[in-house]
């Protein structure tokens, strides 16, 4: 029987495979502590496993090498908290639970976009947006009370977590006023990411890591990260690819 129906979708174009848990398809390299991690994670974030490991050992290099000692960790789009999470599970197992965790978000789902925010393929994300019902993960809607519960599954100190709601053009740099350890830029958009990168990148500490979710997929945030650097004075960092989308960076002295 199942090799009758095995022929019959293979002349259709179609195949079956065998379905694999999530944990099941995390390279060979990957540590039992970051997939339990990134198994807890899964419900709340859209974040692929690579970049939530590049994540959980951004958060472990800050710590192993005293970056800031009570340098903040910020996050400029935070959905559900998924990405958060992973950074507070981290710095809690190694008892590093001295610093700030800043979650920026409007907690009412994705800001409109502009002209200059495609898709990698060059779909306008407007019209991606308007194909999409508002309850739908591409515009990103969860409440603050929502992502309040989830980072309490961590255990990671409530009074250490500051949750910022609004536009970040409206909300930042009045917002956060500290050291940054660790930089996360989520918000998908031309406008928002190059005003987090120009009021937030100067507080983050040489040394400090700074990682960009959307760099290869829209287009607005990869340009507003190419300008913004491109302006800086003196040696450009050097951006490493995670996946295709994501990139980090430590930033030099």
């Amino acid at each position: 029987m199942k090799a009758t129906l095995k022929k019959t979708l293979n002349r259709l174009g179609l195949d079956i495979i065998r379905y694999k848990e999530p944990s099941d398809i995390l390279p060979p390299d990957v540590s039992e502590d970051e997939k339990a991690i990134c198994e807890k994670v899964r419900p709340f974030t859209m974040t692929g496993p690579e970049r939530v490991i590049a994540l959980i050992n951004a958060a472990r290099y800050i710590s192993a090498n005293r970056i800031a000692p009570n340098g903040a960790v910020v996050e400029c789009g935070v959905w559900r908290g998924g990405s958060m999470m992973a950074v507070a599970e981290a710095l809690h197992s190694l008892g590093d639970t001295g610093r700030k965790l800043y979650l920026c978000d409007t907690f009412e789902g994705m800001t409109e976009p502009t002209a200059r925010d495609l898709q990698f393929d060059g779909k306008k994300a407007a019209d991606l947006l308007a194909a999409e019902e508002k309850d739908t993960g591409m515009w990103c809607y969860a409440d603050e009370a929502d992502v309040r519960r989830n980072m309490a599954l961590t255990g990671y100190p409530e009074d250490k977590l500051v949750f910022v709601k609004g536009r970040v053009e409206e909300t930042i740099p009045a917002g956060i006023n500290e050291e940054i350890a660790l930089l996360r830029l989520d918000t998908d958009w031309y406008g928002s990411t190059r005003h987090e990168l120009e009021h937030l990148y100067p507080r983050l500490v040489p040394g400090g890591v700074l990682i960009i979710d959307d760099y290869g997929h829209w287009r607005g945030s990869k340009e507003a990260t190419d300008e913004y650097f491109a302006a800086l004075p003196g040696p450009k960092p050097l951006f490493n690819r995670i996946d295709y989308t994501g990139r980090l960076l430590i930033k030099p002295a």
